[in-house]
C-alpha cells in the first residue's frame, strides 16, 4: 500500500511505534468492513485510523496536538468502561484493562498514537476509532496479548460498547474545552495582575487623556493602566460563567440521541463516573435528541472567547499607540526592546509582542465565524462538522492562552513611563481648562483655551494674569489628584452650564 501524504510528512508510522529487538514483520494485517489493511506492526492505532490518514491528508496537524482533548477521550472511554462493567453488560477483566489503558492516556502515555487529523469528515468518527484503537491495544498490552486480538478484546465491541461517535465525541470536546478554559484563565488573571501592578507603579503620574485620538482631560497612567487590568478582570469573569456552557453533555445517547444499543441504567452511570474522572460538573441533557444535534453551545462559547480576545487586542493598540514614536510619536511610555525591527533602519525597535497578541485576536474572529458556519450547516440529527469546531475553538484557546503568556513576560512586566513627556505635555495642554470651568465659568475658560492654543503658553499663566483666579488656587485645582479624579473637585462657586450661564 502506498503511504499516504499525511501519514508520510507528519505521521510517519517509524516515529509512533514500538520497534522490537528481534525482527518482526513490519506490519500486521487488519480488517474492517472495506476489507483488510497494512498497519505497521508497532502502531497502537489500526484500520480505521489508517483509513482516515489516507482520507484526510489535509491540515497536517494531528489531535494530539490537543492534550485536553486526548485526556477527554480517554476519560470518556474510561467512564463508559466502568459504567458497562457497572449495568452488567462488560466483564470485570476487560472494564479492568480498558480502565488501566484510559488512566495511562490520561497520564500522559502515548498521545503520539492519536495521529489523526484534525480535519476529517465523519462528525469525528476517525477520532473516535482512534481512541478505540489505541486504548484496545493498548489495553491487549496490559493484559498480555499482542496488539490485534480483537478476538480477545474488540475496539468497538468492548471498548465502544454502549457508545456512538453522536455522543462520545461531542462529550469529549465539551470536556477539552472545559479543561483548556480553565488554563486560559490561569494566564488571563495572570496577565490582569500585571496591569494592576503597573497600575500602582503608574499611580501619580499625570498625562492628557485622549478620544478619538484628540486631546482631552487629564488623567493618570495609573488610572490608564487600571481601565486595562478591570477589562481583563471582566472579561475573565464572561469566561468564567461559560462553563455551564459546557456542563450539559449527551454521553448515553448513542446514535442520534435515541440511546440505542446501552443499558438503560448506562447513561446515568457513566456520567456519574465522567464527573468523579474529570473533576467537572457534568449532567445529561434533558433532550438527548436535541443536544446531539445542536452546536449552539460552541457557538455561545466562541463568542464569548472572541470578545475577550478582541478587547485584548483594543488594549494591545492603546499599547502601540502609547509606545509609538518614540520621538516623533506619543512616547509616553516604553515598552521592553524584543528585537531589532528593521533589516535597514538601525535603532528601530517595533512593539512585536502587542502585534502579536492582535494577529491572535484576529485569528479567534476567524474561527469564531468557522465555528458558526459549521454549527448552522448540521442538518437533522447530527452536526457533521464538529471536527472544525473542534479544531477551531480548541486553537483558539491554546493560542490566546499563549498569547496573554508573552504580552504579560515579554511586554507589561517591563513596561517603563516617560515621565518627562508626561509633564511637559500635561503642562501644555490646553484640556486642563475644563478643571477650571466650575471657577471661572465655561465662555471664560473657552477664552483661555483658544489664546493658549494660539501662543503656546500653559493654560495656568494665562489665568492667573486675567485675574481669574490665585496661582496658588490654580495651583491647587490643577493638581494631579484633583485633574485625574482622585479627589473631587470641592467649590461654593455655582455650577456654570455650557453656556456660560449659572444653574440652579
Amino acid at each position: 500500500m502506498t503511504r499516504p501524504e499525511h501519514l508520510s510528512e507528519h505521521t510517519n508510522p517509524e516515529e509512533h511505534v514500538t520497534q522490537p529487538v528481534d525482527a518482526q514483520p513490519a506490519t500486521r494485517t487488519e480488517t474492517d468492513s472495506l476489507g483488510s489493511v497494512e498497519v505497521p506492526a508497532g502502531a497502537y492505532w489500526g484500520v480505521h485510523t489508517m483509513r482516515a490518514l489516507e482520507n484526510f491528508p489535509i491540515s497536517k496537524r494531528p489531535i494530539s496536538v490537543y492534550p485536553d482533548l486526548i485526556v477527554a477521550l480517554a476519560s470518556v472511554k474510561q467512564a463508559a468502561a466502568r459504567a458497562n462493567r457497572d449495568v452488567g453488560v462488560l466483564n470485570q477483566a476487560k472494564a479492568g484493562w480498558i480502565d488501566e489503558a484510559c488512566q495511562r492516556i490520561i497520564d500522559g502515555e502515548l498521545h503520539d498514537q492519536f495521529v489523526v487529523g484534525v480535519i476529517q469528515g465523519g462528525a469525528g468518527t476517525s477520532t473516535n476509532m482512534n481512541a478505540n484503537e489505541v486504548i484496545t491495544n493498548l489495553a491487549l498490552e496490559i493484559a498480555g496479548y499482542p496488539k490485534g486480538r480483537y478476538d480477545i478484546l474488540h475496539p468497538i465491541d468492548d471498548v465502544n460498547r454502549s457508545q456512538s461517535t453522536n455522543d462520545t465525541y461531542p462529550t469529549a470536546i465539551k470536556i477539552s474545552l472545559a479543561f483548556s478554559l480553565k488554563t486560559l484563565l490561569v494566564e488571563l488573571e495572570l496577565l490582569r495582575q500585571a496591569f494592576s501592578r503597573k497600575s500602582d507603579e503608574f499611580h501619580d503620574i499625570l498625562k492628557v487623556g485622549r478620544t478619538q485620538l484628540q486631546d482631552a482631560v487629564p488623567m493618570t497612567l495609573g488610572q490608564e493602566f487600571h481601565g486595562f487590568a478591570t477589562t481583563l478582570g471582566e472579561d475573565h469573569a464572561r469566561l468564567t460563567e461559560t462553563i455551564w456552557l459546557l456542563s450539559e453533555i449527551n454521553l448515553g445517547a448513542t446514535a442520534i440521541g435515541t440511546g440505542i444499543t446501552a443499558d438503560p441504567g448506562y447513561g446515568e452511570a457513566a456520567v456519574r463516573h465522567l464527573n468523579h474522572i474529570t473533576g467537572l460538573s457534568l449532567e445529561s441533557a434533558p433532550d438527548l435528541i436535541e443536544s446531539t444535534s445542536d452546536a449552539g453551545a460552541f457557538m455561545s462559547f466562541s463568542g464569548s472567547l472572541k470578545r475577550s480576545a478582541i478587547k485584548l487586542s483594543k488594549i494591545c493598540n492603546d499599547l502601540r499607540l502609547l509606545s509609538s514614536g518614540p520621538q516623533a510619536g506619543f512616547g509616553e511610555i516604553n515598552l521592553p526592546p524584543r528585537q531589532a525591527g528593521s533589516s535597514i533602519m538601525p535603532g528601530k525597535v517595533n512593539p512585536v509582542i502587542p502585534e502579536a497578541v492582535s494577529q491572535v485576536a484576529y485569528a479567534i474572529a476567524g474561527t469564531d465565524v468557522t465555528v458558526t458556519m459549521a454549527a448552522e450547516a448540521g442538518q437533522l440529527q447530527l452536526n457533521a462538522f464538529e471536527p472544525v469546531i473542534a479544531h477551531s475553538l480548541l486553537q483558539s484557546i491554546t493560542w490566546m492562552r499563549q498569547a496573554c503568556w508573552t504580552l504579560r513576560v515579554n511586554c507589561v512586566d517591563g513596561i517603563t513611563a516617560n515621565v518627562e513627556r508626561l509633564g511637559s505635555m500635561v503642562a501644555s495642554s490646553v484640556g486642563v481648562i475644563t478643571a477650571l470651568i466650575p471657577f471661572i465659568g465655561y465662555t471664560a475658560a473657552a477664552s483661555i483655551a483658544k489664546e493658549a492654543l494660539a501662543t503656546g503658553r500653559p493654560v495656568a499663566d494665562l489665568v492667573v494674569e486675567a485675574g481669574l483666579m490665585s496661582r496658588s488656587e490654580v495651583v491647587r485645582q490643577l493638581s494631579p489628584s484633583r485633574l485625574s479624579g482622585i479627589h473631587p473637585i470641592t467649590t461654593t462657586i455655582p455650577v456654570v452650564d455650557l453656556q456660560g450661564e449659572p444653574s440652579e
